[in-house]
């Protein structure tokens, strides 16, 4: 069976899938129970989760270090007190309640004291608590728990999606590779395995119904195709393409420590995206020039509170000291649309990708956003740190944003702690209006990073996630082209440099544009460095200017996109 879906990161992928369940618990109240059968169904599921977390922390000690593995310990320490699961078991005999009700109500009663409480490690611990009896529950439900952090074989992911919890905690050797029945190549899973250089086809619709556990699994993570129980002769055209796939990505390796610059001697920068301080490694070792956008939302999104300033203080550090130097651009918390957090409740609205989100809720929330720029001029004595602010849609939020940046300098200073007087402020070109407010906007920040996953999307009017319209959906679209180039202008005329933190800046049809257009900097996933270097010093900005000029004759997406398939296939 050949199943097509979205390409979203290279490679091929050749093992048997595990197909992940993310189901909901639904927890009911049943009264009268059989206590003895309630007690034995609780006991059961503590003793389960008590070998689960053992192994796990044996695992996280030997790989990862003592340290990291405490937060496993942290939960065996829950599930060994006697108060918590003893005040669970009598709720089952004197109320006559079914356990996981029971049990649920104890986490609820002893989350409330902890998260009360003044004390940080105190409140930390109501986490703890929340994860262990969320693990205890699924065993009483029933519900499978597969721990993607403790894998025994090597698999094919199969999922509805993938959280980013998901994506942070599996054990990266043994996962080969993504299937997803949602996304498009700028969902966040997407963006995720190309950061963690795993190949994955997303947009799938029924992944999940077609593929069983244990079904054999090949597939081309560039052209979206998956073949599902594959014949003999087709996994061994398959181990063909992985192999010279293995090799070309060899051939890259001679590119490391080489300059990024064309034949003509113009030199830019490409620098990575990363989601966390963990994907460094990913960075370093495929010799990024720089970190060109560090997403924070993540620090929010794998939390069950709000970050404490050391929390975020503790992680922006680590990034700048790993990066030794070179330039990291950090954006400033970018919640809402898609991204939502799970203890901060937002009003539904009928367009959330154009409401409450990024910087609106940031200078509304000023506590939550000075909290972030703390933690953020504390760290940058520890490196090279850009702030850029997401979502700007004026000029009237620029200087908004720009006067928090200054409180919060002037704060630090009276309180003795120190921070470097050499951070640019930058912003997002995300927002057409900002686009065409280039001129006005580039005389107030030290540059601009153009998202085009966003700017395609507003210049278009066409939900990227909606795969009924994602035709319309293109980095092509004639429209989008003339406003890059219009916001790198203006830039350059007021002697700021520009930079591109969308998908767009790691395409190989999209980089001879970008650079005929006087791109300065182009970040993108770490997998796509090497090989946008090899482009860019087979190229001369000369011939790139004559390229982009062409290009911007056509008048229609498909015509650009052809014109760039043709120019690509003859290099």
């Amino acid at each position: 069976m050949e199943i097509k879906g979205i390409g979203a990161s290279p490679g091929i992928a050749i093992g048997k899938a595990l197909v992940l369940e993310h189901k909901e618990m639904v927890i009911e109240k049943k009264e009268n129970v059989n206590v003895e059968v309630e007690v034995e169904k609780l006991n059961s599921a503590v003793d389960i989760s008590k070998k689960e977390l053992s192994a796990v922390k044996e695992k996280v000690a030997k790989e990862l270090g003592e340290e990291e593995a405490e937060i496993f310990g942290a939960h065996l320490l829950v599930l060994e007190d006697p108060e918590f699961i003893g005040e669970a078991e009598n709720k089952i005999k004197n109320e006559s309640l079914n356990a996981e009700y029971a049990l649920n109500e104890v986490k609820d009663m002893f989350v409330s004291i902890f998260e009360s409480m003044d004390n940080d490690y105190m409140r930390e611990r109501a986490a703890d608590v929340k994860d262990v009896t969320n693990r205890v529950l699924r065993h009483i439900l029933g519900i499978k728990i597969i721990d993607l952090s403790n894998l025994s074989d090597e698999v094919v992911l199969i999922a509805h999606d993938l959280t980013p919890s998901d994506t942070a905690t599996m054990d990266k050797k043994k996962v080969l590779g993504f299937l997803t029945n949602i996304g498009g190549r700028t969902s966040h899973t997407a963006i995720m395995s190309r950061t963690l250089e795993i190949p994955a086809i997303v947009g799938l619709s029924d992944v999940t119904d077609k593929v069983k556990d244990s079904d054999m699994i090949v597939f081309d993570g560039d052209k979206g195709i998956v073949i599902v129980s594959p014949e003999e002769d087709v996994v061994a055209e398959y181990q063909e393409k992985k192999r010279i796939f293995e090799e070309d990505k060899k051939a890259l390796e001679l590119l490391k420590g080489q300059p990024s610059v064309t034949t003509d001697k113009k030199h830019v920068e490409l620098a990575g995206n990363i989601g966390t301080p963990n994907d460094l490694e990913g960075l370093i070792n495929n010799d990024a020039e720089g970190v060109g956008l560090y997403r924070t939302e993540f620090l929010y999104m794998d939390s069950d509170e709000f970050p404490s300033e050391e929390i975020q203080f503790e992680a922006y550090k680590k990034v700048l000291e790993g990066m030794k130097g070179k330039p990291v651009v950090i954006r400033t918390l970018d919640i809402g649309g898609d991204k939502k957090l799970s203890y901060f409740e937002m009003e539904e609205e009928m367009n959330p990708f154009l409401g409450y989100r990024a910087i609106r809720l940031c200078l509304d929330r000023t506590d939550i956003f000075k909290t972030q720029l703390r933690a953020l001029f504390r760290a940058s004595v520890y490196g090279k740190l850009r702030i850029m602010f997401p979502m700007i849609s004026s000029l009237e939020e620029l200087l908004a944003a720009k006067a928090i940046c200054e409180e919060v300098k002037s704060d630090l200073k009276a309180e003795g702690l120190g921070y470097s007087d050499d951070v640019e402020i930058g912003m997002m070109i995300e927002i057409p209006s900002a686009a065409v407010i280039s001129d006005l906007l580039a005389k107030h920040v030290d540059f601009f990073s153009i998202g085009t996953n966003d700017l395609i999307q507003y210049t278009c009017a066409v939900d990227r996630m909606n795969q009924k319209i994602s035709y319309l959906y293109n980095q092509f679209n004639p429209a989008v082209l003339r406003l890059i180039k219009m916001v790198i202008k203006n830039a350059h005329a007021e002697g700021k440099w520009v930079g591109m933190c969308g998908e767009s800046a790691g395409d190989q049809m999209m980089i001879p544009i970008l650079l005929g257009f006087g791109l300065d900097e182009f970040s993108m996933s770490p997998i796509s460095i090497l090989r946008a270097r090899r482009l860019i010093n087979s190229v001369s900005e000369k011939d790139m200017q004559a390229l982009s000029d062409k290009v911007l004759e056509f008048g229609t997406a498909k015509e650009i996109e052809s014109y760039m398939k043709d120019f690509i296939a003859r290099r």
